[in-house]
């Protein structure tokens, strides 16, 4: 499978961003080793040369690498084309062990790899360069997590055979109990709803109680809270959103809304949510770095940009949920 057009811009994209993550580690060590600001010797002139170069080259290197989560889903769906019992990525994903593991650590990796990206935005923002120690060693704590993501794609691709047999989404998110994967079970839709919206009325109140008065404790029960929102929508998309976008009870699957068939309807969800969760979870972070040299005012225009972007495109994020909903109950989803 590795000759597939879409394996081969995964595997590329991937081993270059690795490389890239493992010359800027050398550069990391050396920053953490002999970084003095107040120097004006040769080495500090080179090492802030190097850094320079660096980190544009991981920034732009993980930026790539957040993209591979929407190449590695839709080459999941293409792969499905060729492997026995899959009719979307659901299936193809199921088709050896390393396929679902290898999506939620690019999925989880979007928010690890963008607020690296953050952390050297605000710190280029300062003369000082107050977050150079701080988010180089942030890239070698992050390079496990990016070795990770490379090899169980790697695993994945790899392992991938036309013959094996797989479950198609009707099986894998049914609500019945019978033979098959079933990953998603024993949720109750009525209890998915009530704490769907109450978790939006409650991040709302929390978000427009930031903007009046910005308060520590409050901006990271925001944060929680948007962690916490961004793992019951997506139960939510599958089990709930998902059959009414097909108008189908018991098609359940969080991939074919994806499909030119449903008019890429997922990719407005999804495109409305990811970047609301990172935002409303960033916000509270970024305020351990205030008190760093010239960030104070950095860091207080990101947080109420990050909320302010976060609230909107949860509205936005809500009316794409409740549209088809809405449409079902008024017009029988007709229309």
């Amino acid at each position: 499978m590795f000759l597939n057009p879409w394996s081969l811009a995964l595997t590329l994209c991937s081993f270059v961003v690795l490389v890239l993550g493992a010359v800027a580690g050398k550069t990391a060590l050396r920053v953490l080793r002999f970084w003095d600001p107040g120097s004006d010797s040769n080495r500090q002139i080179r090492l802030e040369n190097e850094i320079w170069l660096s980190s544009t080259l991981v920034a732009y290197g993980l930026g790539f690498q957040i993209i591979t989560l929407i190449l590695f889903v839709l080459a999941a769906d293409q792969f499905c084309q060729v492997i026995v019992g899959a009719m979307c990525a659901t299936g193809a994903l199921l088709a050896n062990p390393y396929g679902m593991p290898a999506l939620l650590v690019k999925l989880f990796g979007v928010f690890f790899y963008g607020f690296w990206i953050l952390l050297h935005q605000m710190d280029i923002r300062s003369e000082q360069y107050p977050l150079v120690r701080i988010k180089y060693l942030a890239l070698l704590l992050l390079l496990p997590l990016l070795a990770l993501d490379v090899t169980l794609q790697t695993l994945y691709i790899g392992g991938i055979k036309p013959d094996i047999i797989t479950s198609c989404c009707a099986v894998v998110f049914s609500d019945s109990t019978g033979g098959g994967t079933n990953l998603l079970t024993g949720f109750s839709q009525q209890g998915l709803l009530i704490a769907f919206i109450g978790s939006i009325i409650g991040l709302m109140t929390v978000g427009w109680g930031l903007l009046r008065r910005w308060r520590s404790w409050l901006a990271g029960l925001y944060t929680v809270g948007w962690l916490w929102f961004f793992g019951l929508s997506l139960v939510m998309i599958t089990t709930v959103i998902s059959s009414y976008v097909y108008a189908m009870p018991y098609h359940k699957c969080p991939f074919c809304i994806l499909k030119p068939e449903y008019l890429y309807f997922g990719f407005a969800l999804y495109g409305a949510l990811i970047p609301a969760a990172f935002f409303g979870a960033s916000a509270a972070p970024t305020g351990l770095f205030r008190d760093k040299g010239g960030l104070a005012g950095v860091v207080d225009g990101y947080q109420r940009l990050a909320v302010k972007l976060s609230l909107v495109l949860l509205l936005v994020f809500s009316g794409l949920s409740f549209y088809h909903y809405l449409k079902y109950l008024i017009l029988g989803g007709e229309g």
